[in-house]
């Protein structure tokens, strides 16, 4: 495989405004803006009947008992329950409208990043820890799902409770208005200030929670490993650190929310204090009526729930900031392989012809892995790739299906430049069997199809059978629908190689690339899949990677790469004749006696 920077986290892009942000984030509901608008005025009637409710009160304490009048008393508790009846059905409309919309919002926006993620290249993949890109698609996706859900709703409720609240107790009294007035400065600008600290360390808490998600996914996938080397007591310590710094952020999170909190709570307080001292003064002195302070107090209520609620959403909004500013940095990373604007599909019938014309290609600037490799393929051909580690050949078959392109020079498909065909059809001329399978956690059925997904179970068994991988499917408790596992754990290295076989015998490509297919397998397992794949490469234009003599000296051409170039080319016995670097390599794996057996 090719050596590649170690994986690390995506790079930070420079802190937009909240926002700029926020804005983006609900440009996902515009599809749904006629529901949204629905949820608004739905809203907006709900909360103007809970405007009303003081009013009610007032008329309570001025009308009703002053006046004795119990038929009013039973019109004014019939009206106020049939207000709260409308308020009942009109909530229920809005906060549904508003939860779908959000929740549509979400799914739409994991959607998005799921598929940009399958549009990006090879080098992404493997510059980036997996754990880095999970934690992005759950943990920070559902950052930002309470902020479009249940925040949303809260905030329109807040926003149009505090604007009715000011309005009416501007009316009731506006010399008590202004004491009021006086406690909503302090607590917006230390509600800003709180939300741009709550805004940082939360971007930092979804960073620590994404690397204790990759240390423990890390430590997971290569559980054989870490008990054979008997290092539980290691990546227990390992993670025991990330959680511990992850909790070292979040504990300097709560005691800034209690702090704010705490002082936004005797501010607001102390403020209820005055008016109750001033209000009642105002009520001895006969300028304002019991009820009328009542409803003051009631709609003073109202502002400091919405102003305290507002600086929760606040806080919760930059934290959601902070989560979407780390996906939105996942979606503005352009995909390096990319089709062209105007690229055409690869013309079919596809008969495998494969050129590379002065290619050159590094995964680093400064350093070339292929430099300026030239050769031609004729359809049909078995070519093996034969070299030390390192000279480029595992690099040289990844530019065929376009997983990386050339810094210099062309790679052609039957004559025609791979850059100006679109990816699919390149791709679905070819199959990869690697030494290295990569099954699905589903069935075996499954993992097979996944070669042409239309396939009917007598095709699958048909491919399994030429494979050799129906031999052990039928003795399997369940035949073709037995799970694999986790990568394909429940099989051994054999099995799993036939399965990819089989996998790529169904798809029946024109362009085959066999990259250490064998090298891992014992005699029997190897026996097998080197039958299977005699069967595969017949037809094919085959690129096949081995160090085994066995392998490649049955091969039409034999490249040997080193350093990045082509130092040989031709048949096996013409490179054994030459007593090169090919010669030298074959001597290295075995011993005098066989390699003479195969100059014969």
């Amino acid at each position: 495989m090719p050596d590649s920077a170690t994986p690390a986290p995506i790079p930070e892009a420079p802190k937009p405004p909240l926002l700029k942000t926020l804005r983006r984030i609900l440009a996902f509901a515009r599809p749904y803006r006629s529901r949204l608008v629905t949820a608004i005025v739905l809203t907006l009637i709900g909360t103007s009947v809970g405007l009303i409710v003081p009013l009610g009160l007032k008329a309570l304490l001025d009308s009703v008992f002053q006046a004795a009048n119990p038929g009013l008393l039973d019109r004014l508790a019939l009206g106020l329950f049939g207000l709260f009846v409308v308020q009942a059905l009109v909530s229920f409309g809005g906060w549904y409208l508003l939860e779908w919309t959000g929740e549509r919002v979400v799914t739409d926006l994991r959607r998005r990043l799921y598929e940009h993620l399958h549009r990006l290249g090879l080098r992404f993949f493997a510059e980036t820890r997996t754990g880095e890109i999970s934690s992005r698609l759950t943990n920070d996706v559902g950052k930002i799902q309470s902020a479009v859900t249940s925040d949303l709703s809260t905030a329109l409720t807040l926003i149009l409770t505090l604007i009715g609240s000011v309005v009416l107790m501007v009316a009731l009294n506006w010399r008590l208005s202004l004491v009021v007035f006086l406690t909503v400065p302090p607590v917006a600008l230390g509600g800003r200030y709180f939300g741009q600290v709550v805004r940082k360390l939360s971007r930092t808490i979804q960073d620590q929670l994404a690397d204790t998600t990759a240390v423990a996914e890390e430590a997971i996938s290569s559980v054989r490993v870490v008990q054979a080397f008997a290092r539980e007591p290691y990546e227990i310590h390992r993670y025991g650190e990330a959680v511990e710094a992850l909790f070292g952020t979040a504990k300097k999170r709560a005691l800034i929310v209690a702090g704010f909190w705490s002082s936004m709570g005797l501010l607001i307080f102390t403020a209820l204090v005055i008016i109750f001292w001033y209000g009642g003064r105002e009520v001895l002195d006969g300028r304002l009526t019991a009820g009328d302070l009542v409803a003051f107090i009631f709609y003073a209520l109202n502002i400091a729930r919405s102003v305290g609620g507002a600086t929760r959403l606040y806080a919760n909004f930059n934290s959601a900031a902070g989560a979407s500013e780390r996906l939105f940095e996942l979606l503005d990373t352009e995909p390096e392989i990319q089709s062209a604007p105007d690229a055409e599909p690869l013309p079919e019938p596809v008969r495998g012809a494969v050129a590379f014309e002065e290619v050159s290609f590094g995964y680093e600037a400064d350093q070339p892995v292929l430099d300026g490799v030239t050769f031609a393929v004729e359809p049909g051909q078995t070519v093996a790739l034969v070299g030390p580690s390192g000279a480029g050949k595992t690099t040289l078959l990844n530019l065929i299906p376009r997983f990386y392109d050339p810094d210099a020079g062309t790679v052609r498909i039957d004559g025609h430049d791979l850059e100006r065909l679109t990816i699919p059809s390149v791709r679905e001329a070819i199959s990869v069997v690697a030494q290295d399978i990569e099954l699905f956690g589903t069935s075996l059925a499954e993992n097979i199809r996944y070669g042409r997904l239309d396939a009917t179970d007598e095709e699958i068994e048909a491919a399994s059978r030429a494979a050799h991988a129906h031999e052990f499917i039928r003795l399997l408790p369940n035949g073709y629908t037995t799970p694999v596992g986790e990568r394909g754990v429940k099989l051994s290295g054999g099995q799993r190689q036939r399965v990819a076989i089989a996998r790529a015998l169904l798809k029946d490509p024109p362009i085959l690339l066999l990259d250490e297919a064998t090298s891992a397998l014992d005699a029997e397992s190897e026996a097998l899949v080197q039958e299977a794949l005699a069967r595969l490469m017949e037809g094919r234009t085959s690129f096949v990677i081995a160090h085994r003599l066995a392998t490649v000296r049955d091969a039409d051409r034999i490249l040997v790469l080193d350093e990045g170039q082509i130092v040989e080319d031709g048949t096996h016995a013409e490179l054994v004749a030459r007593d090169g670097l090919y010669a030298r390599l074959a001597a290295l794996q075995f011993d005098e006696s066989r390699f003479a057996e195969t100059l014969a």
